[in-house]
């Protein structure tokens, strides 16, 4: 059984994945260096603000070969789409239940993410 890469690691990875995407992501909030939640917030050129965090357990393993390959990559949602104000009502109330999350923001002009999502 494959083992889950740890949360720094993994913003670490992601961060630099921006960067060579073009973005400028910069990490907002650090978590629990093994297991704290990532909420990534892709702030677009209008100031809209698309927020992901992660998927729920269930849509994390797609298939019966995810399951076999030992793939636990991890996988988002998309959690709310509005201004930048109602996003931070959002992700207080995520720090207040999860003292351990992580917070990614990352400004991109064209709105990518590079994040696998739930189908």
């Amino acid at each position: 059984m494959a083992l889950r890469i740890s949360s720094d690691l993994w913003v670490a990875s992601y961060l630099r994945k921006c960067r060579l995407n073009g973005s400028f992501g910069y990490l907002a909030k650090r978590g629990a260096t093994d297991a704290g939640a990532i909420f990534i917030k892709i702030i677009l050129p209008d100031g809209t603000v698309n927020l992901y965090g992660p998927a729920p357990q269930s849509a994390a393993l797609n298939s019966v070969d995810d399951v076999l390959s030992g793939d636990d990559s991890r996988v988002f949602e998309m959690v709310l789409a509005a201004t930048d104000d109602l996003i931070e009502v959002r992700l207080s109330r995520e720090r207040k239940f999860d003292p351990d999350v992580w917070i990614i923001e990352v400004e991109d002009t064209q709105g990518r993410h590079a994040l696998r999502l739930t189908e």
